[in-house]
This record gives structure tokens, sequence and C-alpha cells, in this order.
């Protein structure tokens, strides 16, 4: 998978994907991130990209051209299955997105900063607008890290054991059940009975009932 991301401060995001899965994914050829400076792109030799908003009011916006620019560049190289923008409006990321997302080849990232971009790149480019949540970042890298990360990680190979995002929280609606590791025993806090049994059958059984349980509990919007 090929992963374009378009951003005024690049830097902020390349911390992210240098380490834990994401790295190894990228080490094993699994996915491919690139990281585009915006002010390549600028309109002058201040490395300029954005403007004050018609109509007044403030905050500036970025503007038109250096994006239209950029994404027609990179889309000479290559047809991009997604161009996502990363806004608070947008349709909030969850699992299934992620999911669907996972599948594709490629996608370009675009990082709202200052006030967002000019209305026009997301009428005439942009084919899915996600928010992470009903709050407000100074820019998109983070949640385009958090998009990312939550792709990266569902791709055939990148996890050691592949089975373990299948049962990750929200994949089949529900949360994921309690989880426990040695000791058995710890300030006489006591692990499951059931679990430590080794019968795989009641085991899943239990975690499925736990699930159910949790999610009830939890977010019983999701069921």
């Amino acid at each position: 998978m090929q992963i374009h991301i378009l951003s005024v401060a690049p830097e902020l995001l390349e911390s992210s994907f240098a380490h834990s899965i994401l790295k190894r994914a990228k080490e094993k050829g699994l996915l491919h991130i690139h990281l585009h400076n915006l002010r390549k792109w600028a309109i002058n030799k201040h490395g300029q990209v954005d403007d004050y908003q018609y109509g007044g009011g403030a905050g500036m916006v970025i503007m038109c051209e250096p994006l239209a620019n950029a994404i027609e560049e990179l889309q000479q190289e290559k047809k991009f299955d997604e161009i996502i923008y990363m806004t608070p409006d947008g349709k909030t990321f969850n699992q299934q997105t992620a999911n669907r997302l996972s599948l594709k080849e490629n996608i370009l990232i675009i990082c709202g900063h200052y006030k967002g971009i000019d209305e026009r790149i997301r009428e005439h480019y942009v084919t899915m607008e996600i928010s992470i949540g009903d709050y407000v970042l100074s820019g998109g890298e983070l949640a385009a890290a958090v998009v990312v990360d939550a792709i990266g990680r569902l791709l055939p190979g990148v996890l050691n054991d592949e089975t373990s995002a299948l049962t990750d929280s929200f994949q089949d609606n529900l949360l994921a059940p309690p989880v426990y590791t040695r000791p058995a025993n710890f300030n006489q806090w006591q692990v499951p009975e059931i679990l430590l049994q080794g019968d795989p059958k009641k085991i899943e059984e239990w975690r499925n009932e736990q699930s159910l349980k949790r999610t009830q509990e939890r977010r019983p919007d999701l069921l």
C-alpha cells in the first residue's frame, strides 16, 4: 500500500511512522508512506501557501493554487483510490472505515491547517472527509497519523499474528473482552478460572459473553 500525505508541517509525522508496528510494516515493504511538504508548491519565493479568507474573519486559509498543483502533480505519478481530507466536520473515523481503506492500494491524505483549506479543493478533488472526533486540533497531522496507524496494522503480514486484529474492539461492533497474563494470582487478584482450564471452546464462549456484557455496559450504542 502507498500512502501520500500533504502537509505544511510534515516533520510532525516523521516520529509517528518511525517506530513499532508501522516501522515494521515499512521495513517489510508492505506499507510505503510518502510525506510531502505543501510549501514545495508555494505561490512565491516566501513559501506562501495560505491567505486571508474572503468576507473577513479570523484565521488563514490554505489556498487553492498550491494544493491543486500538488494534487495534480502527484496524480500524474499514480491514480489515487481515495483523496482524503482530515477535517473536524468530516465523517467520524471508525474501525469499519479503517477496514475498507486497508483494502486500497493508493491513498492521498490532505492535512488541514489554520482555518482549513479552500472549499473548492474539497468540491473538486477530495473523495472522502474524515474526522477523528468532535474537537479541533492545530492541524490534520496528528489525525492523519491516527488513520495511517489504524490502516497499517490491518495489512496482511504486518502483525505477527494476523488474527489479533480480528479480535480487536469494534471489529464486530463489540468491545474486546478483558485480557490477563501471568501471574495467575497477583495481590490475591485472581485470573478467571475458566482461562486457566485450557478448554478453547469454553474460553471462546466466555470471551463472547464478556464482550457483549462490556459493550452493553460501556457502549450500548454499538448494539
